[in-house]
């Protein structure tokens, strides 16, 4: 009789798997750390889908055109989906959907802080898709390589769908720049508004980030927070060139020998309370999340009792 592998060796296996950049997956042995970290890491992606639904649908019945309609309506409806992957991802984990959102709205959990400002005009629907959708493309593309195998499965499709997003936000401003100088003036003003809290997407800076070393080494991440938006910023300023818009940082310039760009800091003090839930929207975006989760109950309850019914009857067949 073959004797069960002891903490140690099953670590060791756990180390070998991580160290050829192999993928850990749900029934593989993990630590308990991995796997909490993971947890909070992918819920936190998932609640983000979920809240990152209203501030755009806050403009689905006042979008100017059934063709921006249309396209607004399809983009929240990929949000929703990217939520369920990763939800079910976590439920791999052994953590229900039920579970994480309970903690969601009890102030438990954390989403994306970018969330957490309003759209204040229909520029911001374009401007979301360009930079908030971007940064979450830098985000993500390395997550496609996570070592946990359900996760970085699930942001292959999401990160096909993103990219998407981020053309049609482009688009949308592009349109509007060749449009009015008062569509013009509208881009810019909101531009000025989702900059800064578009870098703080990343995460604080890597020395102040108490989860990107361990994150790192098992594989979880692939890059740091500073990495992930210098990424951005330079990929960014050009697109902005093109669109005719001005980045509202004065340190913005090109840095030669660098081979990148010098950019500003956000306001780490405002980031800092936002997360924890002092921003603009936090309340209001819990209290509507709370009340459709309460207004739902009895589409879940209905579900479990069809379900029930259903396996009554295989049962009785």
């Amino acid at each position: 009789m073959t004797a069960s592998p002891t903490e140690d060796e099953l670590q060791a296996g756990f180390d070998a798997t991580i160290g050829r950049n192999d993928r850990i997956e749900p029934r593989d042995w993990m630590p308990e750390g991995y796997r909490k970290t993971l947890v909070r890491q992918i819920a936190q992606h998932a609640h983000s889908e979920i809240i990152g639904m209203q501030p755009e649908g806050n403009w689905i019945t006042r979008a100017p055109s059934l063709r921006r309609k249309a396209v607004l309506l399809a983009k929240v409806q990929d949000e929703a989906g990217h939520g369920l992957y990763l939800y079910s991802a976590c439920e791999t984990l052994g953590t229900s959907r039920g579970e994480l959102t309970e903690k969601l709205i009890a102030g438990a959990q954390k989403y994306s802080s970018i969330f957490n400002y309003p759209t204040l005009s229909f520029a911001d629907v374009g401007t979301i898709g360009w930079l908030v959708d971007g940064a979450a493309i830098c985000n993500q593309v390395p997550l496609c390589r996570t070592s946990f195998g359900p996760y970085g499965r699930a942001m292959i499709r999401i990160c096909k769908e993103e990219s998407f997003h981020q053309r049609q936000g482009y688009e949308l401003l592009m349109t509007m720049m060749r449009g009015t100088d008062a569509q013009r003036a509208m881009v810019q003003e909101s531009v000025d508004r989702f900059w800064w809290p578009a870098l703080m997407m990343f995460g604080p800076p890597d020395a102040d980030s108490p989860n990107t070393a361990q994150s790192m080494a098992w594989g979880i991440k692939r890059n740091t927070n500073d990495d992930l938006r210098q990424r951005f910023v330079d990929m960014t300023v050009p697109q902005a060139d093109a669109l005719g818009v001005t980045l509202p940082d004065p340190d913005l310039r090109w840095n030669e020998e660098r081979g990148a760009h010098d950019f500003g800091q956000p306001d780490w003090d405002e980031f800092l309370q936002v997360v924890k839930g002092n921003g603009p929207c936090n309340a209001q975006r819990l209290a509507h999340r709370r009340r459709a989760h309460e207004d739902g109950a009895w589409v879940r309850e209905a579900a479990m009792a069809f379900a029930r019914k259903s396996r009554e009857q295989e049962a009785s067949a």
